[in-house]
């Protein structure tokens, strides 16, 4: 439960920061061009604080609690940063009428690398070390000679993070197409960039469609990312799993992560980037609802006498409070991956095309900030409940703020709307 808390007050720290330099960094981005070399600035950035992680040795105080609490707001900002750059991309590297299939197999094909790390992690360091399962294909001891007893099988996974990063950031750099530079210079830039942000906040009311999604978003979005954030933290402390447990869940949802961002895509090419957002926030809503009611003595928040009895052989997840917080989770993975492949194709086909840059630095904000509420909801509410559940289920009031505000959102391009006035 103190993990909880902690973690939710470091989350709320970089969504702050990143809350703050959003839009400036868009805007600036839009007067300058090009995008990759801000790209792999961030990535130098961030690829040094993943890094740092291997040194945080539980119960040593050569790397502290302060320290990575900075080694993690940094790697966080730094991913929320990327986004921004990343996102205003989309537009000029597919066609209107794919942008949303692209953008979900964009996201399934970073699921599918992230599937691919967690299966080496497992089979390299978690099952060996865990000594669970008799199986001969797995290693009789953890790859590397890595000492078990200072965790180096848990911290291995930073500098494998921070290489995998390095690695595959090049083929964007060296095969994806780039804007064209303006020429303007960087104080040139920062200058009329942040004037544009000023200018943008000031006229919002201009782009109301716009500015009405990008509210719903900040709220459903803040919600979803809690999700993720605390989830597995939430299972941690009630079901009270280990490291093979954690990964083993990461694993599935990956693989049903790859599948949300495909059906995602393919939705919101048929329906709509709206309804499709609709569906899986409401997906979402129906998710936090059945995890908060499962406990290893509960199933519908109503209590169960036996429910501590194994159901079936395997090693892991052996109660059926355990299964069904599995399948749960799964449901996130579906409706979070679809929910953030449709938010930012709708965002690329509503916002003014000449000013797609500086927009996706608004809809970073959108989706940062409140990132510090909802961290700060959960930290809140687990101490004041002293309860994990209050904590996680108080995820559900921003989910259904953005629910609520996606009802007065129009899927047309603010040109359009004026031309029709």
């Amino acid at each position: 439960m103190r993990g909880q808390t902690i973690w939710g007050y470091i989350n709320a720290f970089a969504g702050a920061v990143t809350a703050l330099l959003a839009p400036f960094l868009g805007a600036i981005a839009d007067k300058v061009g090009r995008r990759k070399p801000w790209i792999g600035a961030i990535v130098v950035m961030m690829c040094p604080a993943i890094l740092l992680l291997w040194f945080a040795v539980p119960g040593s105080a050569d790397v502290g609690i302060a320290t990575v609490a900075i080694a993690l707001a940094i790697a966080s900002t730094g991913y929320a940063f990327s986004e921004v750059f990343h996102n205003a991309m989309l537009p000029s590297v597919a066609p209107y009428s794919r942008i949303g299939t692209l953008s979900g197999v964009g996201l399934a094909l970073g699921n599918s690398a992230s599937l691919l790390i967690l299966l080496f992690m497992l089979y390299a360091f978690a099952l060996p070390a865990s000594g669970q399962l008799d199986w001969p294909w797995l290693p009789d001891v953890v790859m590397f000679g890595l000492d078990t007893g200072l965790f180096e099988h848990d911290r291995i996974s930073a500098p494998i993070s921070a290489l995998w990063m390095l690695v595959f950031s090049l083929p964007l750099f060296l095969f994806t197409p780039d804007q064209q530079g303006t020429g303007t210079r960087a104080r040139q830039a920062i200058r009329e960039g942040l004037d544009d942000v000023w200018q943008t906040f000031r006229h919002l009311r201009q782009h109301k469609n716009v500015a009405t999604y990008l509210v719903a978003r900040m709220f459903y979005n803040d919600g979803n990312a809690a999700i993720m954030t605390f989830g597995m933290i939430y299972s941690a402390g009630v079901f009270g799993w280990g490291g093979v447990e954690r990964i083993l869940v990461a694993l599935l949802l990956m693989i049903f992560a790859v599948a949300g961002g495909l059906i995602g895509g393919r939705l919101d090419d048929a329906f709509g980037s709206k309804r499709a957002i609709v569906v899986a926030v409401f997906g979402s809503c129906v998710g936090v609802l059945l995890a908060v009611s499962i406990t290893p003595t509960t199933i519908g928040f109503i209590p169960v006498e036996g429910l501590d009895e194994p159901v079936w052989g395997f090693a892991y997840f052996r109660t059926l409070p355990e299964l069904l917080y599995v399948a749960t989770t799964i449901l996130f993975a579906l409706f979070i991956t679809s929910a953030s492949a449709n938010s930012r194709t709708m965002l690329a086909r509503i916002a003014p095309e000449g000013q797609m840059t500086k927009f996706f630095g608004l809809y970073a904000l959108s989706g940062q900030v409140t990132a510090f509420i909802a961290p700060l909801m959960v930290a809140i509410f687990t101490d004041l409940f002293v309860s994990q559940r209050a904590g996680l289920a108080s995820i559900l009031v921003l989910l259904i703020a953005g629910l609520v505000m996606m009802a007065w959102v129009r899927e047309s391009r603010e040109s359009q709307l004026q031309e029709q006035s």
